[in-house]
């Protein structure tokens, strides 16, 4: 059984020296109910609307991001990873003002911020476990890789990830191998074959998570996403993503093109 990354307290206006410590050493935290049942259930209703006009629209990329589709248990289609959505709803767009995130800017600090227009903006993450599926885990990656890719220096990155779905970790779900935030370059690249493996880490944590948890962790972190082990909707595991950045601002347009390693995203599946 894989470990359970410890639970911080709630989330408030500012972090707690305890909680930047265990950030400081394991590079993530995971903390229960940062929003309501109701808070969970208008997001996702925002989030279906969102699908339902870019399955009507077929809409294939946003700000040169690609987005990744799927079929639902009916078999209709379904989109199983959305970029920059908080650009196209503006309940998903009022979210992320939520005073509470400013809390986790100074983990990065300085001109520290939520990227809203930034890599790929508030990213949704679909996944469910069927014959149809497109999307049912993500192979071991660091998220810093882009910045190799794109020749730029690696700025510090933190993912806020806001779960909407129980997510228990026998059944799959987030993996990460604390303390990878502090490595050098050369394990950044070369630890993990990026996407491909999918293989269990003697080192990796897991999360127990309940639907309206937030969990944030350092974009250096070796990490994956483990399928479930269940089908159908009891597989189902749906999560947005925002990331904190640094540095130059750096926003995509509908002009931008598309980065050279979302070539890679059909190993993804």
């Amino acid at each position: 059984m894989t470990r359970i990354l410890d639970i911080s307290s709630t989330l408030g206006e500012r972090l707690t020296d305890e909680q930047k410590a265990t950030f400081d050493r394991t590079g993530a935290l995971h903390f229960r109910n940062f929003l309501n049942p109701d808070g969970v259930d208008t997001l996702l209703q925002a989030i279906q609307e969102v699908e339902a006009r870019w399955v009507r629209e077929e809409v294939k990329v946003v700000n040169g991001t690609p987005i990744k589709y799927g079929r639902n248990l009916d078999g209709s289609p379904l989109v199983q990873r959305f970029a920059f959505a908080s650009q196209h709803h503006p309940v998903l767009e009022e979210f992320l003002k939520d005073p509470r995130f400013n809390a986790l800017l100074e983990l990065v600090g300085g001109d520290a911020r939520l990227g809203t227009h930034e890599k790929d903006g508030l990213v949704v993450n679909h996944y469910v476990n069927t014959s149809e599926s497109n999307f049912t885990q993500m192979g071991w990656h660091t998220d810093a890789l882009r910045d190799v890719f794109l020749g730029r220096k690696i700025m510090p990155m933190l993912n806020v990830g806001i779960h909407l779905d129980d997510q228990d970790p026998r059944n799959g779900g987030l993996r990460l191998i604390p303390g990878t935030h502090k490595q050098g370059l050369r394990q950044m690249i070369f630890r993990k074959r990026y996407f491909t493996d999918t293989t269990p880490d003697p080192d990796e944590v897991g999360f127990d998570i309940r639907r309206g948890d937030l969990t944030i962790h350092d974009g250096r972190l070796w990490h994956r996403v483990e399928r479930s082990r269940l089908t159908g909707d009891a597989s189902r595991r749906r999560v947005m993503y925002i990331p904190v950045v640094c540095g130059r601002f750096q926003p995509k347009t509908a002009n931008s093109k598309t980065p050279f390693y979302h070539r890679f995203q059909h190993l993804v599946k």
